[in-house]
């Protein structure tokens, strides 16, 4: 029994081992074919190797994957204006003759913002005084750019007549803010200019050239620095201002200047200045590093902008100013506001603002920004 038990086993192991045989057969060009949907098989003709066409196994590339999406192409971002005016809905510009719209602007319960084209003097004497809560400005810089308006500011005649005209116009300013109010005043130096009524241009700051130019002011050398920035600010303190801060803007990205026989000028000054003894001040509106009190070197990059063919200040040089003196719904003043950008860090932050502007082409930029129909 045992002989047929053994020959029943090998008659079923031998009859087996073709049915196995076909199986694993199976089992493995199934496993081949499932291994090619995996990792794509493709036939690389130019690989002539073998003599013949090689196949080589080809992993799915990660960055054309159906399972991740295509990177996304670059575009160029627009930024918007809050809506917070009422009517139209659109930043208000006013001509400097427009009374009874302007007094609007100061009626209880106003809400609205306005850019208005006039002289900056004759226009801050016609509105309400204590109305502002902060100021913060950067008025034309003495002998540096001629913006071929009557009547600018930065063209007289003598560095003594130019502070005299700023001083003019920030007593008017001093007199509508508010009793606990701040003026932030961003300043720029220059260079006599040697007995020379031009200045060539720059090859690395085209814009620097100039027609015409203020002489040598009184008691000054050719090549000296004549340090307007304290001049104002010593002025302003002598007509009852409270010079609180001179504030370093450090330019990282400064323009290059061809000199060789001096550093190369990379900051301004930003003057802090109070109407009053105790003002509006909010340490804890920005910190510095750690959360340290806030320091008076500011690292800035300046920025362009495209549309405005003369300076402008960036808007993170503005918005440390505006979060430490004011509160949301404050208004604030802008005399010089060439571009609008303290318009805009204003919209930003919730506030109210009033800009003036001499130069009716540079208020349409500032208007067309403000609106949103400029990018930013």
């Amino acid at each position: 029994m045992s002989e047929n038990t053994g020959t029943g086993d090998s008659d079923f192991g031998r009859a087996a081992v073709p049915i196995l045989a076909g199986s694993w057969r199976s089992c493995f060009r199934r496993s081949i074919r499932h291994l090619h949907e995996r990792v794509k098989l493709s036939m690389d003709p130019s690989d002539e190797t073998t003599g013949g066409e090689a196949y080589r196994v080809r992993e799915q590339n990660p960055a054309t994957s159906s399972s991740r999406p295509p990177k996304a192409a670059t575009i160029r971002q627009i930024t918007t204006t809050p809506n917070l005016f009422t009517g139209d809905g659109r930043v208000h510009r006013f001509d400097a003759a427009d009374r009874e719209r302007i007094d609007q602007l100061f009626r209880p319960g106003d809400s609205t913002s306005a850019l208005i084209c006039g002289d900056t003097d004759a226009v801050l004497s016609s509105l309400p005084e204590c109305s502002f809560q902060s100021c913060i400005t950067s008025p034309p810089y003495w002998s540096l750019r001629d913006y071929n308006i009557p009547g600018q500011i930065g063209l007289e005649s003598s560095v003594s007549d130019y502070i005299d005209h700023l001083a003019k116009v920030f007593a008017q300013v001093r007199r509508v803010l508010k009793d606990d109010g701040t003026l932030w005043l961003n300043i720029g130096d220059s260079y006599t200019s040697g007995g020379r009524t031009w200045r060539a241009t720059d090859k690395k700051n085209p814009v620097r050239a100039m027609n015409l130019r203020p002489p040598t002011p009184d008691g000054l050398k050719p090549k000296d620095l004549v340090g307007v920035p304290w001049l104002l600010a010593f002025a302003l303190q002598k007509e009852g201002w409270y010079l609180r801060a001179d504030i370093i803007w450090n330019k990282p990205n400064c323009q290059p200047e061809s000199v060789k026989d001096r550093p190369t000028r990379s900051h301004e000054y930003i003057f802090l200045f109070s109407k009053s003894e105790h003002y509006r001040y909010d340490p804890a509106a920005v910190r510095g590093p750690n959360g340290r009190n806030l320091r008076t070197v500011w690292d800035i990059p300046t920025r362009p902008y495209a549309e405005a063919h003369f300076a402008t200040f960036p808007s993170a040089l503005v918005e440390p100013c505006m979060k430490l003196a004011s509160s949301p719904h404050d208004l604030i003043l802008d005399p010089f506001v060439g571009a609008g950008t303290t318009g805009l860090v204003a919209l930003k932050l919730d506030r109210r603002f009033v800009g003036i502007e001499l130069n009716p082409s540079y208020l349409q930029i500032a208007e067309s920004r403000l609106n949103g129909d400029l990018i930013r």
